[in-house]
């Protein structure tokens, strides 16, 4: 099994896939090459399981980049009149809605109450965009992920955690 070691200051050992799928040890200057080695073969199990997942959602990663004039062009048609309805059903109004180009999230809500979306969203079915919009709305009134947080999602989508993994299957 090929893996890249990361030495540093660190005092514990982890385990990382990225999404071009390498394996990374980060391990602590102190770490011998022999404990790395028995450290990656404990979580061999792990990597196994992993290891798909990640190929898996790099090729999705592929495809929704290859398409992305198309799913541009949707985000921009279909979020910002999902915002309108939900923000008026909701009683939240946000200062702006953007789409971006963000990978590692698909919506945020900053301080000043402003949504950015990202166009890679429009690669999931509707149900998940209109999860994320319930979501970023609800931030407008929690800048958190507390109980009262998901309770106000709940109110207004019941069925917000079957939309939620579909962001993951996906």
């Amino acid at each position: 099994m090929n893996y890249i070691v990361k030495r540093s200051n660190r005092r514990t050992v982890g385990l990382e896939i990225t999404g071009d799928c390498e394996i990374i040890v980060r391990a602590p200057n102190r770490m011998s090459e022999k404990e790395i080695a028995e450290f990656v073969n404990k979580y061999q199990g792990w990597i196994d399981k992993k290891l798909p997942e990640a190929e898996k959602r790099a090729e999705k990663s592929r495809e929704i980049d290859d398409n992305k004039e198309s799913l541009c062009r949707a985000a921009r048609e279909v979020i910002p009149p999902l915002v309108e309805r939900y923000s008026k059903t909701m009683g939240l109004k946000p200062t702006s809605v953007k789409i971006t180009s963000a990978k590692k999230r698909f919506g945020s809500c900053n301080s000043k109450n402003s949504l950015c979306f990202s166009w890679r969203l429009m690669a999931y079915p509707i149900e998940a965009v209109e999860y994320v919009v319930v979501h970023e709305l609800a931030h407008i009134k929690h800048h958190n992920h507390s109980p009262a947080f998901y309770a106000l999602i709940e109110k207004y989508m019941p069925d917000y955690k079957e939309r939620q993994k579909m962001l993951k299957i996906n």
